[in-house]
């Protein structure tokens, strides 16, 4: 992942932009990385005062990923806008606000942290749009569906009185 690999010893003083492109390969080489597939730009830039370095990140694009409801891949997409806070120091350390990279080594590979934030940006829950499911598996979900039985067995089972209430109700 030598694209990757950013020389923060050799950026210069103020802004730094750089550019992208996730793809499959990018995911591919990524070990224990859950998203296999996309097509994403990253655009990067760092600002560098002495030896503090802010990196923002834009990240816009589509992943594939499962459908919720009948498991076929489906576009998912993505759109991320993140900062990440990094200083030259003696050794290599990360906590929640801060990365240090060593000076002797000075170089600051974000590839994990852009499959991270990628990996944030998807929702929890991704579902075909209306009618794009896969319309065999919906039908076997649909006739499992324990919700269509439940409803199936209240219209079955209700109070002559309900039925009353709703006549005045229309």
């Amino acid at each position: 992942m030598d694209d990757f690999q950013i020389d923060l010893r050799d950026l210069k003083e103020g802004l730094t932009e750089m550019s992208f492109q996730l793809d499959d390969d990018f995911f591919g080489r990524l070990e224990g990385a859950t998203l296999k597939r996309g097509r994403l730009r990253c655009d990067l830039s760092v600002n560098r005062t002495g030896t503090f370095f802010e990196l923002k990140f834009h990240i816009a694009g589509m992943v594939i990923v499962p459908c919720d409801l009948c498991l076929d891949d489906m576009e998912q997409p993505i759109e991320a806008n993140e900062t990440l806070a990094c200083k030259l120091g003696d050794e290599d350390r990360s906590d929640d606000e801060l990365v240090v990279v060593a000076r002797e080594n000075g170089v600051l590979d974000i590839s994990w942290f852009v499959y991270e934030f990628v990996n944030l940006a998807v929702p929890i829950r991704h579902v075909h749009a209306p009618g794009k499911c896969n319309a065999a598996m919906m039908s076997i979900l649909d006739e499992y569906s324990v919700s269509r039985r439940d409803e199936e067995d209240e219209e079955e089972t209700t109070d002559p009185r309900w039925d009353a209430l709703r006549k005045l109700k229309q």
